[in-house]
């Protein structure tokens, strides 16, 4: 008899596609406050369903919702990742990717991990900058790009206090002095505090906001696993989101059990913290919806011993139910294995009147699942501070009929003309999403 982990390095060396179960239930099942929940399915061989990157043909591009439409605001770009706007206009894009890692590639299942982001398109070098894009006459092209920020680690979040802009590489959170209309910073930066970063590194993106007041700043920090299975030694101040003071740079745990928050954002209404997180992986095509929730001070959302309130991950050894029973239902679940990690609220825009109250989630995409899910975008209608209704598409067409990954949308955010822009690392571009005309 082969051993197990044997079994699944043949079946992947074969083509490190589709092999595993397949899923019983819709997308949609596990959508909605209230999704549905099937009992695990930890079959010998994980399910490993690649969408190969192969970027867009030319003239090619996504499909956009009724009533709008959809162009390149930016072509030509190195694995865009996420976005932040300026108070005049200008888009700032982290160009980055996974830094080296090597203790994240060990064994058997860090050698199958590894090929498995590699067709995913994740597996090329960081290019470690923040590019400037400026668009003066507001056509909805870009047409001056600058390096903006070089040199950094991995960076992914920023968000700007003042004169004080923030990046948060996947090591530490650095401050830099930003110039109102300045086009690229060469001023060394401050570090504010170290990030859990090191050799090991599972989910290298941290991302930052500021609170409404700038006097504090809030990080996420994904795990540094699966489900704890390098030790819970390794989860130190991980797969949660820190508070920091700007001015001293003292932090604290704000919330946890987060296996992988990304997208972070304040609800216009209520004033509530929302983010968007990574569920766990391994347990069936069905299981563990992606979602997006408000996050209370001191909440503990379940990971890793438990995920959707009190349903316990028998594969965590040892168990912790005294926090299982404290873990927060979240507040809305977006789909299995859909890699939900752009998160905006509708705040400013000016596409139909659909899409007027809600948040905007890019959804990265499965490699976990079979059939398919996410590589897209999505609108979630929000009513009174709190998801009310069906996710409505906004962007699709990132999948080509032979299941290829021509794009995978990352960070949105809205820009001042009230278009939707989109980052897309695999395409290597910035999509903008307008009302059609």
């Amino acid at each position: 008899m082969r051993k197990p982990h044997l079994v699944f390095v043949i079946a992947l060396a074969g083509g490190l596609s589709a092999c595993g179960e397949t899923s019983s239930l819709q997308v949609s099942d596990g959508t909605g406050p209230s999704p549905k929940l099937p009992e695990p399915n930890k079959t010998l061989i994980p399910t490993v369903n690649i969408a190969p990157a192969i970027g867009w043909p030319e003239g090619a591009k996504p499909t956009a919702a009724a009533g709008t439409q959809v162009a390149a605001f930016a072509e030509g770009l190195d694995h865009p990742r996420w976005l932040y706007v300026l108070p005049n206009g200008d888009v700032l894009v982290a160009e980055t990717n996974a830094p080296p890692k090597p203790d994240d590639s060990k064994g058997i299942r860090g050698w199958v991990m590894k090929k498995v982001m590699g067709k995913a398109g994740a597996g090329v070098p960081s290019p470690n900058r923040i590019t400037l894009l400026r668009d003066a006459d507001k056509d909805g092209v870009a047409e001056t790009r600058t390096v903006f920020l070089q040199n950094l680690n991995s960076p992914f979040g920023m968000t700007l206090v003042g004169n004080d802009l923030y990046v948060a590489d996947t090591d530490r959170l650095l401050r830099f002095n930003y110039e109102p209309g300045a086009t690229e910073i060469k001023s060394q930066p401050i570090k504010v505090v170290d990030l859990p970063g090191g050799t090991l590194n599972h989910h290298w993106t941290k991302n930052v906001i500021a609170s409404k007041d700038g006097s504090k700043l809030y990080v996420t920090v994904g795990s540094n696993s699966n489900v704890g299975e390098n030790g819970l030694d390794q989860e130190e101040g991980r797969a949660a989101i820190w508070e920091v003071d700007r001015a001293t740079g003292n932090h604290r745990i704000f919330a946890s059990g987060i296996r992988n928050p990304n997208g972070l954002a304040w609800e216009p209404t209520s004033g509530a913290l929302w983010t968007a997180v990574n569920e766990r992986d391994e347990i069936g095509s069905d299981l563990v919806p992606d979602y997006i929730t408000s996050v209370k001070d001191g909440g503990f959302y379940g990971w890793p011993f438990s995920y959707y309130g009190q349903h316990v991950d028998v594969r965590v050894k040892p168990q912790n139910l005294d926090l299982v029973a404290k873990a927060i239902v979240p507040d809305y679940a977006v789909g299995p294995h859909t890699a939900s990690l752009g998160l905006t609220f509708a705040e400013g825009n000016k596409l139909p009147a659909q899409f007027k109250e809600g948040a905007f989630i890019g959804q990265h995409g499965s490699w976990n699942r079979k059939p398919h899910s996410g590589y897209k975008v999505i609108f979630v209608p929000f009513s009174g501070g709190k998801p009310n209704g069906t996710p409505v598409d906004v962007l699709t067409g990132f999948l080509d009929k032979d299941e290829n990954a021509l794009g995978r949308p990352v960070g949105v955010v809205i820009d001042p003309q009230g278009g939707l822009l989109v980052a897309d690392d695999v395409g290597n571009k910035v999509w903008r999403v307008s009302s059609a005309k």
